[in-house]
């Protein structure tokens, strides 16, 4: 998969921030906490320090990028109103090179929580470190099953069913969606106290537009570091055929691994719609793709009719 960062042909709009200074916060009313009590697991090294910078696609979308996060930190977004008891964990993209912060994370909160659900946004660590025999992602997997973990140790606290913690993420974070949905018998670093004797397995998944799946050989081949199996959570997919950044191929075969699987899943192909549209308005179908999670959520009894 290329990386979002060069595919969309980005550049930067604010060339003149400093890294230094300027540095991603939530909005007011939110506080970002860090995930590890004490030095993080397998700490690589980054280019320079964390900050935040305007970006800009070919087709001008703006959107906020995170970069060279070395502290992952998790932010819980309460919902508005009714609270249904449902927890999301929001993985934003971004090619495992930065994260698109707020296209495919807050403004994805802002979605769940005016819909009675409790969202969990997740800065993860990146940019990628091709280590091990699971290369694609191992920090940010190690962050993730972290994060689940610690919103199922906290949800009496916070008004969290423990059994309907989902999980969400677009293009490098819909891998990450599938990593997670593929590597929860075991815990990828040395438990660290109680959050991580909690299961990490979410108990559904939503990918839009994921990465990093398809073995891009000429066949039709699951990347075999997401193995799925009977107990892969039941999964939603949304993927539009002309995105050049994640061919469709990707979300296709991880379709297929799951029907073969007997898991359930259910997909949305659309003609039209490209890369990294998040929740943002467009003139095409796939911008819909919010009611049909409601209605899926409702279908899988996650949500109250």
């Amino acid at each position: 998969m290329k990386l979002l960062i060069f595919a969309l042909g980005i550049v930067f709009v604010c060339g003149g921030l400093s890294a230094q200074t300027n540095v991603w916060q939530p909005s007011p009313g939110h506080t970002q906490v860090s995930i590890w009590p004490g030095a993080v697991p397998d700490p690589q090294p980054v280019p320079g320090p964390e900050y935040a910078t305007n970006m800009t696609g070919t087709a001008g979308t703006r959107w906020v990028a995170v970069c060279n996060v070395s502290q992952p930190t998790m932010t819980v977004y309460s919902p508005e109103g009714t609270n249904t008891s449902v927890a999301v964990v929001v993985f934003p993209g971004g090619g495992y090179n930065c994260l698109a912060i707020d296209l495919e994370g807050t403004e994805i909160c802002d979605w769940l929580t005016s819909r009675g659900i409790t969202a969990v946004l997740l800065k993860y660590r990146v940019p990628l470190k091709k280590v091990g025999p699971y290369w694609e992602s191992p920090l940010a997997l190690e962050d993730a099953q972290r994060t689940v973990g610690l919103v199922r140790f906290h949800a009496g606290e916070w008004h969290i069913d423990p059994h309907k913690i989902g999980v969400i993420g677009f293009s490098a974070g819909g891998h990450m969606v599938t990593a997670m949905s593929t590597h929860f018998d075991k815990r990828s670093y040395p438990a660290v106290d109680a959050a991580d004797k909690e299961s990490c397995r979410p108990d559904f998944a939503i990918a839009l537009y994921p990465g990093h799946l398809w073995k891009d050989d000429g066949d039709l081949k699951l990347n075999p570091n997401v193995p799925v199996t009977t107990n892969t959570p039941p999964t939603f997919l949304v993927q539009a055929e002309n995105d050049p950044v994640d061919n469709v191929n990707n979300s296709l075969v991880y379709y297929m691994a799951l029907k073969n699987a007997g898991v359930p899943v259910e997909m949305h192909l659309y003609a039209e719609g490209k890369h990294a549209f998040g929740l943002r308005r467009t003139k095409f179908p796939i911008t819909e793709w919010p009611q049909l999670v409601e209605t899926w959520l409702r279908t899988i009894g996650m949500i109250p009719e």
